[in-house]
């Protein structure tokens, strides 16, 4: 389970009281995710998810990830609502951590995307970019270009341990990145992290997005970028045209992509690899002693890196006028 911070009972009793949702029933660490630890929170009026922060998650940052949620939902995209206090703070601490509780959605993570799932992801995605644009709060990306060479100092003395060679390749990625990253693409809040995992259906449709806490302003493509990466890729590596046709159309239907985006495509999909590569490499050979967490594999991202160093253009993903 991806939990870093075990609870005991007293302290999720004396916490929930705070909240008029009822009576603990239970509460059970969910395995999905690994950036924070969550519990499926069941009371005597009904479930909720429990999210105790950690690791890359400023606590300065928790304001725009709640007000976030409720802007969102208050533009008709269905995703989480903090549940506040009898006090009305949506925010407080357990067990030493910001901690909030949020409602649960109704639906299930697909485990294998086909092409209508993600032509949908692509219409949510173009429909979030829309419905955050007068978001008034703003939050940079610290995981973006300008956050990849640190991550890559953290991991570079063992990164070959992983895999030999692997550091000279991220440093050739990485020097090559730097150079070629976009600068004056249009922007504005993105979710970051829209991997299968973050988005429900009930049968073939999608019923919600969750865990906005990678949530922030950049550009609309590199969000589309971490989605054709995180969805249009097979088990054996190889990248499935099919699929990412599917969500590019499905982002195409609700906000046209610009000519600069489409040119930009294939150096933003190689940028989005390798930000999910070293922070999974970074996991990889730091997990916490006594965390009940499996860290994902960091070479699933190198090869598609490698994939998106042979794309030449957009189409090679789909794309067509």
């Amino acid at each position: 389970m991806a939990v870093y911070t075990d609870v005991s009972d007293e302290e999720l009793t004396a916490f929930v009281a705070d909240y008029a949702i009822g009576d603990v029933l239970s509460a059970k660490g969910i395995a999905e995710g690994v950036e924070n630890s969550n519990f499926l929170l069941h009371t005597t009026q009904g479930f909720f998810i429990l999210t105790l922060y950690e690791k890359r998650v400023r606590e300065d940052d928790l304001p725009f990830f709640i007000g976030l949620m409720e802007h969102l939902a208050g533009k008709g995209l269905n995703c989480p609502q903090p549940v506040k206090t009898r006090q009305g703070q949506a925010l407080g601490r357990l067990a030493g951590r910001p901690a909030a509780i949020v409602t649960f959605l109704d639906g299930m993570g697909v485990k294998r995307a086909n092409a209508a799932h993600c032509f949908a992801v692509g219409a949510a995605l173009a429909k979030l970019h829309r419905a955050g644009a007068d978001y008034p709060v703003k939050r940079e990306n610290a995981l973006s270009v300008s956050g990849w060479r640190p991550l890559f100092e953290q991991a570079r003395e063992r990164a070959d341990t992983v895999m030999p060679g692997l550091a000279q390749a991220i440093a050739e990625a990485l020097d090559a990145l730097e150079q070629q990253w976009p600068t004056h693409l249009p922007r504005g809040v993105i979710h970051a992290d829209l991997f299968p995992d973050n988005v429900f259906f009930i049968g073939p449709e999608l019923s919600g997005l969750i865990d906005f806490y990678f949530a922030c302003n950049d550009d609309f493509a590199y969000d589309l970028a971490i989605g054709l990466n995180a969805w249009c890729f097979e088990i054996d590596g190889s990248f499935n045209l099919t699929k990412g046709q599917a969500m590019i159309a499905g982002y195409q239907g609700e906000r046209a992509l610009q000519d600069e985006e489409v040119a930009a495509l294939p150096v933003l999909c190689r940028g989005a690899a390798l930000r999910f590569m070293l922070t999974r490499l970074v996991d990889w050979l730091n997990v916490p002693p006594g965390a009940l967490v499996r860290p994902k594999d960091p070479l699933e991202y190198f090869r598609k890196l490698r994939f998106h160093l042979r794309a030449t253009s957009a189409a090679d993903y789909g794309f067509s006028r």
